[in-house]
């Protein structure tokens, strides 16, 4: 009887670095940067054995959340529009908005949930992070899941 996988969410900083590697081998063949394997280990700097080795098993967060929902998590400068704003950015990547909950402005601050569903989605969550961190007024974005 096999077991099921156990999956973890860590942050790239404490990986080690052929993980890292791994992902970055497989970022220039997915978008054809490189033609073959040993093109994309020559230029990231890892073997092609560790490639394969962990090729099925390292995955961005991102690649294994398209498709699927994400709750973001916010906190929000009190800003007239600032909400206007983050949802603008989310419907121009095209992410299909579930369910808002906001709650009401205390010493200046509020928390803001949103749940997308990332299926028909433009790009990556992960540059549609990056484009909403770039909005002010937003003290901090974190993923609260993903589903």
């Amino acid at each position: 009887m096999r077991q099921q996988p156990t999956y973890y969410l860590i942050h790239s900083s404490v990986l080690p670095e052929v993980f890292v590697k791994v992902v970055q081998v497989k970022a220039l063949l997915e978008t054809g940067k490189v033609k073959t394997v040993h093109e994309a280990v020559d230029r990231i700097g890892l073997s092609r054995s560790a490639y394969y080795k962990y090729k099925e098993y390292v995955f961005p967060f991102f690649k294994m959340a398209k498709g699927k929902m994400i709750t973001l998590f916010f906190v929000l400068e009190d800003i007239p529009g600032i909400l206007s704003e983050i949802l603008n950015v989310i419907a121009r990547y095209k992410a299909n908005i579930l369910t808002i909950n906001q709650n009401i402005p205390i010493n200046g601050v509020a928390n803001i949930t949103i749940s997308i569903r990332t299926g028909e989605m433009e790009g990556t969550g992960q540059l549609l992070i990056e484009k909403l961190q770039r909005i002010s007024g937003i003290q901090k974005i974190e993923i609260l899941a993903s589903e």
